[in-house]
């Protein structure tokens, strides 16, 4: 029997009436049956309004969940609510760049039980000055061709835009004891490297279409680096970040107070710079890293 593929995809705040459309003209390449599980997680009743219809699609499944569950929380129910042997799990705001990106998953399905395909962003700065720095921070660090990603396979693995086989994500959950944004898929990677589950990247990008505002940027990017400090990584993992080894560095040289000390008082001057219509990925990165030394301060 032709393996079946499940898109998983969590709803929060978004029209996601295009992408499933997408989808579901490409359901075709794929080598056997595929259905989209939609499940929205507490979305204001006027995205609601707009996705309804699609629980009448042909192929389509929606549901919609009381409260916020969260990001990771929200993507365990989905896999658990699938059969199929394959699952393509998407953020809402992602769209297929063009009619091919089925196909080429069906064509590599075999490398490797999970393939990332990577994420795009539009070559062009947006209008909206609020939104440059989420798109700069996109294009110069998230939009990386397969061949670097392959570096580090682990350390590299996002859950947007990922073919996973179903057994693999039943194994391995994502934590959910990760509180608000971020870091879900960097604790994947590590349970991955740990259990040496293959990963492969693939040129198959999607495109991010939902840039948020660089101050709601800021508040996520500043809970993802809690999460990261709750992780307990350890020197070498597979997926030690670079904001983790140097934050390492300044441990071991007994100069994380002092960089914490000086970095608070930057810290207004970097976050003006970075709500500014010209931001600094230089500035972000010294930002994190106060954040990080902060939250691994208070977990002495």
């Amino acid at each position: 029997m032709a393996p079946g593929l499940s898109v998983l995809i969590p709803v929060f705040n978004w029209n996601v009436n295009p992408l499933v459309e997408a989808l579901l003209a490409q359901g075709g390449d794929w080598p056997g049956p595929v259905e989209i599980i939609l499940l929205d997680d507490g979305s204001r009743e006027e995205f609601r309004v707009l996705n309804r219809p699609l629980a009448a699609w042909a192929g389509v499944r929606y549901r919609e969940l009381a409260q916020n569950v969260g990001r990771a929380a929200i993507r365990n129910q989905l896999v658990a609510a699938t059969q199929h042997q394959w699952l393509l799990l998407l953020d809402n705001d992602s769209l297929p760049p063009d009619a091919h990106l089925l196909a080429r998953y069906a064509a590599a399905r075999t490398q490797a039980p999970v393939l990332i395909g990577g994420t795009s962003y539009a070559p062009t700065q947006p209008a909206d000055a609020a939104l440059h720095l989420r798109w700069l921070y996109g294009r110069e660090r998230e939009a990386r061709p397969a061949a670097v990603r392959q570096l580090a396979p682990h350390g590299q693995l996002t859950i947007n835009n990922a073919l996973i086989r179903a057994d693999v994500l039943t194994r391995y959950p994502l934590d959910e004891t990760l509180n608000g944004y971020g870091h879900e898929d960097t604790a994947l990677g590590l349970a991955l490297a740990r259990a040496q589950v293959a990963v492969v990247h693939l040129d198959n990008p999607v495109l991010h279409a939902g840039l948020e505002p660089a101050a709601v940027f800021l508040q996520k990017s500043e809970e993802a680096v809690r999460n990261l400090a709750q992780m307990h990584h350890h020197p070498g993992d597979a997926t030690e970040s670079r904001l983790l080894k140097t934050a390492g560095q300044l441990h071991r040289l007994g100069l994380a107070p002092a960089a914490r000390h000086l970095l608070k008082t930057l810290a207004p001057i970097l976050r003006r710079g970075l709500l500014s219509p010209c931001p600094r990925l230089a500035h972000l990165d010294l930002l994190k890293l106060y954040w990080l030394l902060v939250a691994q301060s208070r977990r002495v």
